[in-house]
């Protein structure tokens, strides 16, 4: 049985009128340090979003979290934030925002499988 390591997480908020601070969870980003793991998994529910009746470009905003995903994976088009240790590169990520994409407070836990560990918290909160 393997060790159980430490790993950090946030969850990511769509604001489509950030002024009216309404949101929906869209996404999840996970680190965790010891097993040198950092991802994101996301997606936008188009009901949801055409529910906040806003004029938001899906495909836009698709692109923008792919954006995240080139960082985590530290892609040299990610440019000089995916150039970044992972340590912060996830801080970065999980950053404060006033933006129409967020994210939450950071939260911690114990896992021996970050990739599940990512999987179970998207399905429980995104999904």
């Amino acid at each position: 049985m393997q060790d159980k390591v430490t790993f950090e997480y946030a969850i990511i908020r769509l604001a489509p009128r950030v002024e009216r601070e309404e949101f929906f969870n869209i996404g999840v980003i996970l680190f965790s340090k010891r097993k040198k793991f950092l991802d994101v998994k996301y997606s936008i529910d188009s009901a949801k979003l055409n529910a906040f009746s806003c004029d938001l470009d899906l495909e836009a905003l698709n692109s923008y979290l792919k954006s995240w995903d080139l960082i985590c994976k530290g892609d040299k088009s990610a440019g000089v934030i995916g150039a970044f240790e992972l340590s912060d590169r996830f801080r970065w990520l999980a950053a404060s925002r006033s933006t129409v994409i967020q994210s939450s407070k950071t939260h911690s836990g114990l896992t021996d499988n970050p990739e599940k560990e990512l999987e179970d918290i998207f399905e429980k909160y995104v999904l």
